[in-house]
């Protein structure tokens, strides 16, 4: 009878990680039969290869010049988690827009697998400018970007000295560099953070040494009675067939999950620091009313130079505007990149 019950249990067990909450039109992939995609890559500064998918409207007209968009992922994800479907769907509405991986991350280079390096991820926006800019169906003077979670704070980074972003738009944001410093609505102590910054640095030793990688933080493999509302949230999301997925470079264990040691440089990272300085290229900051991240939406809103706007989403969540395709705005993102990439 107890082997009976343990099997019933690790069956229930494996239905339990299957179930997806797919209400609100959960869609991460979402495709549309009016959008043309290919694989690109294109090298940034520092010669490592960044790979993108490019998405096209497919009545584009030849030998035109179009509004481009860059859509950034989540941090620790890749690119067919979210921003694929953030691509698509601007596409739709005739932009030609580009969704890439961070280096480190999916099909992207860079070695270590996963490693944390702020200032390449703004870089790879840069060089996503370069690749759009020099492409005979896109205006230079027209690319804009969008930053879902993570890439909000790398694309903030990346606007601030590159001024061929002329216009930004943020979702469900996380500044990676506070989120580290002091975790949510300020939780983390100084000495919490030293004791990180200790035990990576110890681990440094280990891995120079030849030991194996160490990864942190990111989403949990499992759920139990003590699990949080945030994790489960995530867990929904990237451990779920609703979000999870595997590509080369990159695979379901690993994701979401940066490497110890190089996690800690987002502590040296402030993207809100001159933020102002964007002005007059609009800003727009998309959160969800219930959503653990909307502290850095509101900040930056409160710190960035006219013109400015913060969108609540009413009965949001942080993940819920990663794929969400009713709740997300895309009649706002819309006439927001229509009417700054003129």
């Amino acid at each position: 009878m107890r082997k009976l019950i343990l099997l019933f249990g690790l069956l229930l067990n494996s239905l339990t990680v299957m179930a997806a909450d797919m209400s609100n039109g959960a869609n991460n992939f979402y495709t549309s039969d009016k959008v043309s995609v290919q694989k690109v890559t294109f090298d940034n500064q520092y010669k490592m290869r960044v790979a993108g998918n490019l998405f096209f409207p497919k009545d584009i007209a030849p030998g035109t010049k179009n509004p481009a968009i860059i859509v950034g992922h989540p941090m620790g994800a890749v690119k067919e988690q979210s921003a694929n479907l953030y691509a698509t769907k601007m596409a739709d509405q005739g932009f030609v827009t580009l969704s890439l991986d961070l280096s480190f991350w999916g099909e992207s280079e860079g070695q270590p697998r996963n490693a944390v390096s702020p200032d390449i991820y703004a870089e790879d926006f840069s060089a996503a400018v370069d690749f759009l800019g020099t492409h005979a169906l896109v205006d230079r003077n027209r690319i804009g970007v969008i930053g879902i979670c993570g890439s909000g704070s790398f694309a903030i980074s990346a606007a601030k000295i590159d001024p061929r972003l002329k216009a930004i738009a943020t979702v469900s944001m996380y500044d990676m560099g506070g989120a580290n410093r002091n975790a949510l609505r300020h939780s983390l102590t100084l000495e919490q953070r030293k004791k990180i910054l200790e035990e990576a640095a110890q681990q440094r030793y280990v891995e120079f040494t030849g030991g194996e990688t160490r990864y942190t933080s990111g989403t949990v493999h499992a759920l139990d009675a003590n699990t949080d509302p945030i994790q489960r949230e995530f867990y929904d999301f990237y451990r779920t067939p609703r979000g999870e997925y595997t590509s080369e470079g990159q695979s379901p264990e690993l994701t979401t999950h940066p490497t110890l040691t190089s996690n800690v440089k987002f502590m040296n990272f402030y993207p809100f620091a001159d933020i102002e300085t964007i002005s007059p290229r609009p800003m727009l900051f998309v959160t969800g009313e219930n959503a653990h991240s909307r502290e850095f939406s509101e900040e930056a809103y409160k710190l960035a130079g006219e013109p400015r706007e913060l969108l609540v989403i009413p009965g949001a969540g942080h993940v819920d505007l990663y794929d969400r395709v009713n709740l997300i705005p895309f009649d706002k993102l819309t006439t927001f990149f229509r009417n700054n990439l003129k």
